[in-house]
């Protein structure tokens, strides 16, 4: 926690809770008691892995047992909703304290990534919350139960500051399936646009852009998953007697892929790249400066669009991945040219791209480079669609003014979250605009074993949602949900 929001603490320590500094101080005193604590470590104890259809009990408990008493205890209503493309059902909660109030919509996920328990360092276990090195571990303590406990908590916090009341309208959308795509949430999305309706989205999830640096986002780059296979023929065939004379899929699909990317990793399908980044985009993407953190791998400057600076290249950009290529038996490599090559493929685009049509383009473009034997197909894995709304809406500038008063720091504002998430759901059907306050930092491994969260980074984030939070309740967010600025998703 930093000297701010200590001061702020520590002023009303004693003190009736009837104040922005009051109720930062409650937030963080959940932390400092262990009660925040004793709340995550429940809520990571059920295993919520929605890949798993055997864990769909443990899914419904996980909104029955946690999500639904919470929200209860702070006056909301809440309805269990379920849609035929959906795996597990979604949980909505409304908590209505007047018209003319702004009316927030909070959002969370409770599924998780597959634990991988045997993985996880020695004394760890993914279904048990654990402290050491003051590090928080276990499976969804970011990737999100972690996340929307606390944001929970710091709604608790501001209530009791005012007496019962939170100050403004607020809704909560709970879904048990965003790790395996969010299937059916832009339907329900639609089907229920009356009962989520909001003013404005603000939610947590993803990493900050540094371990100290707190960070706002607003939106992400969309997700293409695609399989490209060459089928030559039936069964190998033996390299010295065949060799010359057949064609080796495996060569036909590197150069398919050499097509796609270039040597230094630059996108070279047409209409895989945006025109250009929008000025504002790029203004504030200028003031970022992507950092690394311990363990990771140095940045690669000669990698990626040519002309971009790192912090474009990922938060502003495309980026095209081979996640798995796979020809003839690379355990077992024998003297034969294999009948079939595969490659599995990402595209991580952003706004600007037209997301229907991508496979379109691809297709016509192989077979512009006399390669029509490559097939194309799309790979089972659902993926979000690319959003962003721009950095200069009043309601991001509200926000930033909200965190810079709680932390002290300029929060890091990014357009985009190099990563994938259903911001597209919020922005295109429920036209929100969107600020994302995440909780985690590039070092939490969210999608691997022993998924972490510096404990201090837990208290400051507390102290940053009561900020916000507070702030829904005062003058300048009643004016900002009276005049209403649409926002551009360009």
């Amino acid at each position: 926690m930093n000297d701010t929001v200590a001061l702020a603490a520590n002023a009303v320590a004693a003190t009736p809770m009837a104040s922005r500094a009051g109720a930062i101080a409650d937030a963080c005193r959940s932390f400092d008691d262990g009660s925040l604590f004793a709340t995550v470590a429940r809520r990571v104890a059920i295993p919520t892995e929605s890949q798993d259809p055997q864990r769909a009990p443990e899914m419904r408990r996980y909104l029955d047992d946690e999500m639904i008493p919470a929200l209860q205890a702070l006056g909301f209503r809440c309805r269990v909703l379920e849609h035929p493309k959906a795996l597990a059902p979604f949980l909505v909660a409304e908590r209505h304290e007047g018209e003319g109030l702004p009316t927030v919509l909070g959002y969370g996920h409770g599924d998780v990534i597959r634990g991988q328990d045997d993985r996880w360092r020695e004394g760890l276990s993914p279904w048990r919350l654990s402290e050491r090195d003051g590090l928080w571990f276990g499976r969804g303590v970011v990737d999100n139960k972690g996340q929307h406990s606390i944001n929970l908590e710091a709604m608790r916090a501001v209530m009791a500051a005012r007496g019962g009341r939170l100050g403004f309208n607020a809704r909560w959308l709970i879904e048990m399936g965003e790790e395996t795509g969010s299937g059916g949430l832009r339907e329900l999305c639609e089907a229920h646009a009356a009962l989520l309706r909001a003013d404005v989205l603000i939610a947590s999830d993803g990493p900050r852009i540094a371990r100290r640096r707190p960070t706002l986002f607003l939106g992400s780059r969309g997700g293409l998953g695609f399989d490209l296979t060459v089928s030559c023929r039936e069964g190998a065939h033996h390299s010295g007697n065949w060799g010359g004379l057949i064609a080796n899929p495996g060569v036909i699909l590197a150069h398919a892929i050499a097509a796609i990317v270039g040597p230094t990793g630059q996108i070279r399908v047409p209409g895989w790249v945006p025109q250009s980044i929008p000025p504002s985009v790029r203004e504030a993407v200028g003031r970022l400066a992507f950092e690394p953190g311990p363990g990771d791998p140095e940045i690669e400057p000669w990698w990626g669009e040519p002309g971009l600076t790192p912090a474009e290249r990922v938060f502003a950009w495309c980026s095209c991945e081979v996640l798995a290529f796979e020809t003839g038996n690379p355990r077992q490599p024998v003297n034969a040219i294999p009948p079939r090559a595969w490659a599995r493929m990402q595209l991580r685009y952003v706004v600007g791209v037209d997301p229907d049509t991508l496979l379109e383009k691809l297709r016509a473009f192989l077979d512009r480079q006399g390669l029509s034997m490559v097939q194309i197909a799309p790979s089972r894995e659902n993926m979000f669609r690319a959003s962003r709304i721009d950095p200069a809406h009043p309601w991001v500038q509200w926000a930033a003014a909200s965190v810079r008063e709680s932390t002290g720091v300029e929060p890091a504002i990014l357009p985009s979250l190099g990563g994938s998430l259903p911001n597209d759901v919020f922005t295109e059907v429920l036209r929100l605009p969107t600020i994302w306050v995440p909780h985690g930092y590039p070092a939490s491994a969210n999608h691997a074993p022993n998924e972490n969260v510096p404990a201090e980074l837990v208290r400051e984030a507390l102290a940053i949602m009561a900020g916000l939070y507070w702030d829904l309740g005062e003058g300048a967010a009643r004016d900002l949900a009276a005049n209403p600025v649409p926002i551009d998703t360009r």
